[in-house]
């Protein structure tokens, strides 16, 4: 396992700027959020695997038995396996600041490998992640900024179970807030608006000096 842990798409930035791992969603590839990083993080590098586990031909991190109902020991392997994967490309391309962007399945081993290394991204975006489980947390102190996004009546990831997650890592001491949409799974402007504004804290430091 390592920097090829996965096939992926990359586009680094270079020493000292931001890095942006992307996470897709089910059924999507290391392509399917470039569009999104580029409209809220266009000065960051980038760095998307692609999952690899095969649900009836969509691509996922980690494979589950039903909606909602997760196979725990393929996720822990799964979190293992993206942990040492972004491991070594932070070790590769030391970037200033370490940043996480999943969708739906894209947010969930995003959030898991969070909840196993909290040290190891210094913020991250959750859209619409289901976590069906109380998270136990890595050694390391909790100190990551989180942004959830979510739809009120979304089928997949419902509204108690958003809020749940929320609860368990505040008790964990994560920076963390909920932005909601009146809509279901779908993305909307004004969560892509809310992770424009969350990012814009670690934008490029060169534009920063001018």
């Amino acid at each position: 396992m390592g920097i090829d842990a996965y096939r992926h798409f990359s586009a680094p930035a270079g020493p000292g700027r931001p890095l942006l791992f992307l996470f897709h969603g089910t059924g999507g590839d290391e392509r399917q959020l470039l569009p999104l990083a580029r409209e809220v993080a266009p000065w960051a590098g980038i760095i998307a695997p692609l999952g690899d586990v095969s649900e009836h031909g969509a691509p996922r991190f980690f494979r589950r038995t039903g909606e909602g109902v997760y196979d725990m020991a393929d996720l822990a392997r799964a979190t293992e396996k993206m942990v040492s994967f972004v491991r070594a490309h932070v070790a590769a391309e030391k970037p200033g600041a370490v940043l996480g962007l999943g969708y739906s399945n894209g947010a969930n081993i995003l959030a898991t490998t969070i909840f196993s290394n909290p040290s190891l991204f210094d913020a991250a975006v959750l859209m619409h992640p289901l976590i069906p489980f109380e998270p136990r947390f890595g050694s390391d102190s909790v100190e990551i900024r989180l942004l959830i996004t979510a739809g009120r009546h979304d089928p997949v990831c419902p509204a108690p179970l958003t809020n749940r997650l929320a609860s368990y890592l505040e008790a964990a001491g994560a920076a963390s807030e909920i932005v909601w949409h009146e809509g279901g799974h779908e993305l909307r402007s004004n969560e892509i608006d809310a992770t424009r504004d969350f990012f814009s804290a670690y934008g490029d430091p060169r534009e920063k000096t001018r």
